[in-house]
């Protein structure tokens, strides 16, 4: 019955994770019809990118005991192919100068999971170490991702606007911690329910300052989903891209 319970809400995580993964896709819609980055930032990905590399190798039968953390390869395994589509796209369309940081960053990302795979398979020689290892190095990645979202929080309680802090990818993201946190403890793995002990609370922060604020309106509809941006800007940037928007297509919506 445990089992059957762990398994089941591994695939709802597996369905939160997938709706929190694919919610920049309406960003980057923008990012390509306007051909141009403005003020996001990468680095929301290229953390998101790190967690998946390190939780992917850590459910492979490698590092835990055959496929008992399936449902944790299966997602991480999906988000590594939609973080790297992100950042490809980012790449393509930011300034040159921002190229160089993207890929550095990225390329170290590429580097440090390529040492922690080959120290954690050829060091260490059992299930357990290797557990230790990559679960402790996939939980720092991960408090850092979950912590990304601090940048926005700070923006809404600044602007007192939800602007760029959509209710539903604050649900998800409450959704997807909370479910994780529960497949981890029914498990007994603290490296699977540690992170989300930060996101679940991160998850609550964004909905309770959503519902504060949501009542102050939305000042530009069409960037009501881009919420990983850099978070500084002025209200001559925010009054041009609204003219941009509604001018092209008074119904647009990214």
């Amino acid at each position: 019955m445990g089992d059957r319970l762990r398994l089941a809400i591994g695939v709802l995580g597996n369905a939160a994770s997938l709706l929190l993964y694919a919610a920049p896709i309406l960003t980057f819609a923008r990012v390509i019809r306007k051909k141009s980055t403005e003020e996001f930032s990468c680095i929301p990905y290229i953390l998101a990118l790190s967690n998946c590399f390190f939780y992917t190798w850590y459910g492979l039968p490698i590092v835990s005991n055959r496929w008992e953390n399936f449902p944790i390869v299966t997602i991480n395994g999906f988000g590594i192919l939609l973080e790297c589509s992100f950042i490809a796209i980012y790449f393509w369309f930011t300034s040159a100068k921002k190229k160089v940081k993207v890929a550095a960053t990225t390329l170290g990302v590429f580097a440090i999971f390529i040492v922690i795979a080959i120290v954690s398979t050829f060091i260490f020689h059992d299930h357990h170490h290797r557990k230790v290892f990559v679960g402790s190095v996939g939980l720092v990645a991960s408090v850092a991702m979950y912590g990304s979202p601090l940048v926005v929080v700070k923006q809404v309680i600044l602007t007192k606007s939800v602007e760029f802090m959509p209710f539903y990818l604050s649900l998800f993201s409450f959704l997807s911690s909370a479910l994780w946190m529960a497949y981890g403890l029914l498990g007994c793995d603290l490296f699977l329910a540690s992170p989300n002990l930060v996101g679940c609370p991160l998850g609550v922060l964004q909905l309770i300052l959503y519902c504060k604020y949501k009542k102050r309106g939305v000042r530009e509809e069409p960037s009501k989903w881009d919420v990983e941006s850099n978070g500084d800007h002025d209200k001559s940037k925010q009054l041009q891209r609204v003219v941009d928007d509604h001018g092209a297509d008074p119904k647009c919506s990214s």
